[in-house]
């Protein structure tokens, strides 16, 4: 005879309530029964599908309602888990695990063969589950006979019921035993566990994050197992199914110390426990987009885990919880949903296999659009999607039970045994047994041996198997910048651990990555990679990037190759002449104008002329070369604005000599010309130029060119200064003219024998 449970009284309601309702949202505190008790007694409506959030879990449940019931595993009641079906035709009740419910549904939407599902633990807001549901949801509106129902130990109710159609909510309350929570902050669970002992009579269940921290304590508590004559067992997901039956097992005449993850938190009943210790961490998978990974991290856990996790030691009598923590913390009231923080590639093929697509599938609770458009660019690159639509290889993808990355690594690797290996060791993280790896990578190749029948390989080279990783982890690419520093296809930085195979390689696909903080906040940390060759790298998009080199003041073109953010390869191309004239302008705007250039600017805003630089220049850089040969000219402006400029700001004066002298243009609107003083004899009034008749300022020079007088009235010079002038240098000068009267004297820039 079954024990009683809370949730025995509540049955006939949530019979009834589903009979008229079709759809119901069940609440149940801890220990109340929910799980085993309310599914097997629904059978009699028809077959039910009992959804699990974890393999450990679906297993034992499915063990213990068959003890209950007094049915037979593989008859009556049956479970299907990945890579593990033990179920048949006449199963009234099967238990499955998140991913093998959406994969019902992908090849039944209708879930034809079901006339209720439930899904249990939905507080834990998995991906699978929150699809999961929004999937059979659409079966359940198309359906007038098919039956849905929500448990949950820890929910906000409300959302949910609304979801199915503001369906009835029932809350069970559990069975409250005294609980006393004490605090032990930064206490090993050892020292916790010694402390525990003499003042309670079960067993001691508690919760670390990972497998390695749950190894390094067993170890501690190696001495504290010898001196009270105990078991110290590990439990979780990793552990063979023999293992995790020990853990579980009520059959015991020793007492245990059961060191678990947070498996143990909701659906999975630990007997015989009266005290926990708890840690107060636990392994979070979140998304970093800008890496392109997702990164498994250690956080603290949540106020309604911590709650859940407590209650664990009150299911049957008095218990004690010590949480491993300080009592002032303040822990998030509650756990975040998967599907805000971890890859979408799966659930959105998964979604588009179905028919919808992401924009337009009724989600339960709708992820971020960034994060959507980054898992279609995924399957994009794995080949899965084209043109929005699932490609052959999208199908194969759904047909394996493995991420799409690992699945497009099977597919690569065409089933070999090599491909199994790799992808059943990259999809079972941990230490694992080398006979459990064998049998998922068994399995993995017998799922492969029904996609590809005989054209499965049975063995692939190392070369080989590389170009299968390269196909899954196409965004994983990354290339050394020194050292062992890389750039990961992202434009990211990571360090590659030490003593890591890859080592000293150019080119390697990051297998493992995380966030690294022993590296730096901005370097992620590779922990596992695998060296390729960037021949077999296919370009995903092209630039031709021109620089200025100072050194030769040209211009410098080099065509590359990118793969993402990394270049892959570049060669040195002809500069493109818009690209030249472009980069050659602005260089040539940095150094600033050149005599000439600057000669003819002062010209022309002399002349009151106001034309863009920027114009002018860019003529001007059209037929360069080089920097240098960037000159600002007349024939670079419009023809109207070289008739006005030659007007009111011309380049030369022609002197009573006969010769162009050049006239200079100053910053404070002066104008000079220097010419030899015999050069200008006759000309008795000073030329005006510009449109303020501005008067020439003359540098009269000597015969050695050299300056002897600046005047802006020849005929005050020819009267007053230039006697004595001639008096100084006719001596100096005897070969040059030196006339007594300089008005009628011929200008001339010859001495007197020529």
């Amino acid at each position: 005879m079954a024990t009683p449970l809370p949730v025995d009284s509540f049955v006939d309601q949530i019979r009834d309530v589903l009979d008229r309702h079709r759809a119901a949202v069940l609440t149940a505190a801890p220990g109340a029964g929910k799980t085993t008790r309310v599914p097997p007694a629904l059978v009699d409506r028809g077959r039910v599908l009992l959804q699990q959030p974890r393999r450990l879990a679906a297993r034992a449940m499915a063990k213990r309602i068959a003890e209950e019931q007094r049915w037979t595993v593989g008859r009556e009641i049956g479970w299907h888990i990945r890579f593990e079906r033990q179920f048949s035709r006449e199963s009234k009740l099967v238990v499955v695990t998140e991913g093998i419910l959406t994969a019902y549904l992908q090849d039944d939407p209708l879930l034809s063969d079901v006339t209720t599902l439930i899904v249990d633990e939905f507080h834990e807001r998995s991906i699978h589950a929150d699809l999961g549901l929004a999937l059979a949801r659409q079966a359940w509106l198309a359906r007038t006979d098919l039956r849905i129902l929500v448990m949950s130990a820890t929910l906000n109710a409300a959302p949910v019921a609304a979801f199915l159609g503001g369906c009835p909510v029932i809350d069970v309350p559990g069975t409250l035993h005294p609980l006393t929570i004490e605090h032990a902050p930064g206490q090993r669970v050892a020292d916790a566990a010694r402390a525990l002992l003499p003042r309670t009579r079960g067993h001691l269940l508690c919760f670390l994050p990972g497998v390695r921290e749950i190894n390094d304590a067993i170890a501690d508590c190696a001495s504290l197992a010898r001196e009270h004559d105990l078991d110290v067992v590990a439990l979780h997901g990793s552990l063979e199914g023999d293992a995790q039956d020990a853990a579980l097992s009520p059959r015991t005449d020793r007492r245990r110390i059961i060191i678990s993850t947070n498996v143990a938190e909701t659906s999975l009943t630990v007997p015989g426990v009266s005290a926990v210790i708890d840690a107060g961490l636990h392994k979070v998978a979140r998304y970093e987009a800008e890496r392109g990974v997702d990164a498994l991290t250690t956080e603290r856990i949540t106020l309604d885990s911590a709650d859940q996790r407590a209650g664990r030691a009150a299911r049957l009598g008095p218990g004690i919880a010590v949480r491993l923590w300080d009592a002032r913390d303040r822990l998030r009231p509650h756990r975040d949903a998967e599907i805000h923080r971890v890859d979408l590639a799966g659930p959105i093929l998964s979604i588009l296999a179905w028919g919808a697509t992401p924009d337009t599938f009724d989600w339960f609770d709708r992820p971020s659009q960034d994060r959507m458009t980054a898992a279609l660019s995924l399957l994009g690159r794995l080949g899965a999607l084209e043109g929005g639509k699932v490609t052959q290889v999208g199908r194969w993808l759904l047909r394996l039970p493995l991420h799409p990355r690992l699945g497009r690594v099977l597919i690569a690797a065409r089933g070999s045994a090599e491909g199994a290996a790799e992808c059943a060791r990259l999809s079972e993280p941990g230490p694992r047994a080398s006979l459990q790896l064998k049998r998922v990578a068994d399995q993995l190749a017998e799922s492969a041996r029904r996609l590809f029948g005989n054209e499965q390989r049975a063995h692939i080279g190392e070369e080989e198997l590389r170009q299968a990783l390269l196909a899954g982890y196409p965004d994983r690419v990354a290339r050394r910048r020194q050292s062992d520093k890389y750039t990961l296809a992202t434009g990211h930085g990571a360090a590659l651990v030490r003593d890591s195979n890859a080592s000293g390689s150019d080119w390697i696909i990051a297998l493992d990555v995380t966030s690294g903080r022993a590296s730096g906040p901005a370097e992620a940390l590779i922990r596992e990679a695998i060296p390729i060759d960037p021949a077999w790298l296919k370009a995903t998009r092209f630039e031709q990037r021109h620089e200025f080199d100072r050194g030769t003041g040209t211009v410098r073109a080099t065509a590359i190759d990118w793969y993402d953010e990394v270049p892959l390869r570049e060669h040195s191309i002809a500069a493109d002449p818009e690209e030249r004239a472009r980069i050659l302008a602005s260089a040539w705007l940095e150094r600033g104008p050149d005599e000439d250039s600057q000669r003819l600017l002062r010209r022309l805003e002399f002349a009151g002329l106001d034309v863009d630089r920027t114009m002018l220049i860019a003529h001007a850089s059209q037929t360069a070369r080089k920097l240098d040969d960037v000159r600002l000219s007349e024939e670079g402006l419009p023809w109207e604005i070289r008739q006005q400029l030659e007007r009111n700001a011309p380049a030369k004066l022609t002197v009573p000599s006969g010769r162009d002298m050049l006239i200079e243009y100053g910053d404070a609107g002066t104008v000079s010309v220097s010419v030899k003083l015999q050069e200008l004899f006759g000309l008795a009034e000073t030329p005006r130029i510009g449109r303020s008749k501005t008067p020439i300022t003359f540098h009269l020079l000597a015969p050695n060119t050299r300056p002897v007088q600046r005047t802006q009235d020849l005929k005050s010079f020819w009267e007053r200064t230039y006697p004595e002038v001639r008096k100084e240098l006719r001596g100096r000068y005897p070969r040059h003219p030196w006339p007594e009267d300089p008005w009628n004297a011929p200008a001339t820039h010859r001495t007197n024998r020529k």
